[in-house]
């Protein structure tokens, strides 16, 4: 295994994306003044990567999301509005100078005074792509991808909301981490919004009356969640299953790698059987010798009692990955030598638990003489 990778402000702005499916991920790529996006095919024998560059750079805030077909959403700030476009590679570039870019404007949404405007996981159906509006009393979600008038507001959530959980593989539910104002100051709850519904909205996560509960992570196939929570009197890692009446655990092991490690990858395909998922972790450390971070990898089975810590490959995009069904993990990674490249790895075998031996009982000590006056009556 190949060295932590040191990871600057460029790499942090810049994520990269995988769609649903696997097929497809996207990033926007370039230095500077001089971003263009880029589309990574993976569902190849081999990745490779195409440039989808237009007459001018992309704005550094920019946000890039691939869809199932090979085309790319792209999220521009522009003047008062926040524009999307569908991008991809066409065959009229000039002889040597490669595929050229077309481009399909989506429309756009306003921009109102204090309202952040980003761009949510991509969408379980592949073809689909939303966005989140969060103002100061209320967050509205767009679908600004697969329908046929612009973009279309699909609900509107009293509150402030922040993350974005799918919940299905149709890309009706949507778990988003939603902030209210309460007695003792606002408090942070875990609801599923049902986007066929009009937006209608149920709880999701209830750990403790005032605990701050988000979902970071959730797999459809086996209903695995993965939360963090501070119910426990501790901002905490903990698992649960959607449904279930078990109560979240909370594992000592996920302990050691922080309440601020972030799971992005849960391997598929283990119906019914959460406990066997495989979950990948990013865990960011201090201590590179030059003010940065030090992205690490932790692999964890919640069927075990044990976390490994890994060193990222370098070059390692995003902190993304993806799990197969299979229980391989491919990491995406760039470099001088290698621009496009996948690592994969499998979760190593968990060391078996410690044998606890109980001690040897002891003879019974022989019977001892009772005097004649302590003697019990018959």
């Amino acid at each position: 295994m190949t060295a932590a990778c040191v990871l600057d402000e460029k790499t942090t702005a810049t994520p990269f994306t995988i769609a649903a499916d696997g097929s497809y991920a996207a990033r926007l790529a370039g230095e500077g003044d001089a971003r263009y996006p880029e589309r990574w095919t993976l569902s190849g024998p081999e990745p490779y990567a195409v440039p989808l560059p237009l007459a001018q750079p992309e704005e550094g805030d920019s946000e890039v999301l691939p869809l199932a077909d090979g085309r790319v959403l792209i999220h521009r700030r522009v003047a008062e509005r926040h524009a999307f476009a569908l991008l991809y590679p066409t065959g009229g570039g000039e002889a040597g100078a490669g595929p050229r870019t077309g481009e399909l404007q989506l429309g756009a949404i306003p921009v109102a005074e204090g309202v952040r405007v980003t761009l949510l996981p991509p969408s379980p159906d592949g073809h689909g792509a939303f966005a989140l509006a969060v103002g100061a009393d209320a967050t509205t979600v767009w679908q600004v991808a697969g329908v046929p008038f612009g973009p279309e507001r699909v609900a509107r959530i009293p509150g402030r909301c922040s993350g974005g959980v799918w919940l299905d593989r149709t890309g009706r539910l949507l778990a988003l981490d939603r902030e209210l104002d309460g007695p003792g100051g606002p408090v942070t709850k875990a609801v599923a919004v049902d986007l066929r519904r009009a937006g209608e909205i149920s709880p999701l996560l209830q750990i403790a009356e005032a605990s701050n509960d988000r979902l970071l992570l959730a797999d459809a196939d086996s209903g695995l969640l993965l939360i963090r929570s501070d119910a426990p009197g501790e901002l905490r890692l903990g698992w649960g299953v959607l449904g279930s009446a078990r109560p979240v655990r909370f594992p000592e092991c996920l302990r050691a790698v922080g309440a601020t490690a972030t799971p992005f990858a849960v391997q598929p395909g283990q119906v019914l059987m959460p406990e066997n998922c495989g979950v990948a972790l990013r865990v960011d450390e201090a201590g590179d010798g030059y003010g940065g971070s030090v992205a690490g990898l932790a692999l964890w089975r919640p069927a075990d009692r044990h976390v490994f810590r890994l060193g990222a490959p370098a070059g390692w995009l995003g902190a993304t990955g993806r799990w197969t069904p299979e229980g391989r993990l491919h990491l995406p990674y760039a470099t001088p030598e290698t621009p496009c490249g996948l690592l994969g790895m499998t979760l190593p075998v968990s060391p078996p638990p410690p044998i606890r031996l109980d001690p040897i009982p002891l003879p019974p000590a022989p019977a001892r003489p009772v005097p004649l006056q302590q003697a019990p009556l018959g």
